[in-house]
């Protein structure tokens, strides 16, 4: 059994991916991030860098001690070794899907997740960091279309981590200023990770939860972007 420490954002997201389709047992532990669960000194233990999602493995391969892990795209890989799926087994193309991988860890979540900031949470609107964002992000946009030009799947013709790294991170391409029919290849895959069964079953977990009690407004943009508990 896996323990999922999870809420209905985009890296939470790519984690309920990988357990639907690989048709893991999990339990879902809600971290309320508007709220400040990710606070609790006993998330904290699990998760150092308050941030969702996170996992522990009562199960690890080999046996032993339970594994708890932080960090998405940690998770994933951990979740590929784990089961020998959505990574290939060989060099090249295991090589293919971990720079596909640190590609969105380092570049597609952080850039779209400035502009989802400064197009819908920030104070006061500032046009030059709009701009940037909404530009960068279409700039990633282009390069994963353009990869897209001549394969099925990020990393070739074969579903795996590093299309779920990056899935959730389109969904919300209207808030981020992006028209997907301004990239033809990239929308062609992002309807078919959509229709996949394991997609629609990853994104209904959230339904379970989306309409639990919210926090205020203020307690909200205090816990997300306010001064932090050490």
């Amino acid at each position: 059994m896996i323990d999922l420490y999870y809420w209905g954002t985009p890296n939470g997201h790519k984690i309920t991916l990988f357990l639907e389709e690989a048709g893991l047992d999990y339990r879902v532990h809600t971290v309320d991030i508007g709220k400040g669960e990710q606070f609790d000194p006993a998330f904290l233990r699990i998760a150092p860098n308050n941030r969702i999602p996170a996992i522990v493995d009562d199960a690890p391969a080999g046996g032993g001690e339970p594994v708890s892990l932080f960090e998405s795209g940690a998770i994933l890989l951990y979740l590929a070794e784990k089961t020998g799926r959505f990574i290939p087994a060989d060099l090249h193309g295991r090589a293919e899907v971990l720079q596909w991988l640190f590609w969105q860890m380092g570049g597609l979540g952080p850039m779209a997740g400035q502009n989802h900031h400064f197009n819908a949470y920030a104070p006061e609107e500032i046009p030059y960091a709009i701009d940037r964002y909404v530009k960068e992000t279409a700039r990633l946009y282009g390069v994963l279309d353009r990869r897209l030009a001549d394969r099925a799947f990020i990393a070739g013709d074969d579903y795996s981590i590093a299309d779920m790294a990056s899935y959730p991170w389109i969904v919300p391409h209207e808030r981020q200023g992006q028209t997907l029919a301004d990239f033809p290849h990239l929308k062609r895959w992002f309807d078919a990770v959509a229709a996949r069964p394991g997609t629609q079953r990853a994104y209904a977990v959230w339904d379970r939860y989306k309409d639990l009690p919210q926090a205020s407004e203020e307690e909200r943009r205090r816990n997300l972007f306010g001064a932090q508990p050490a």
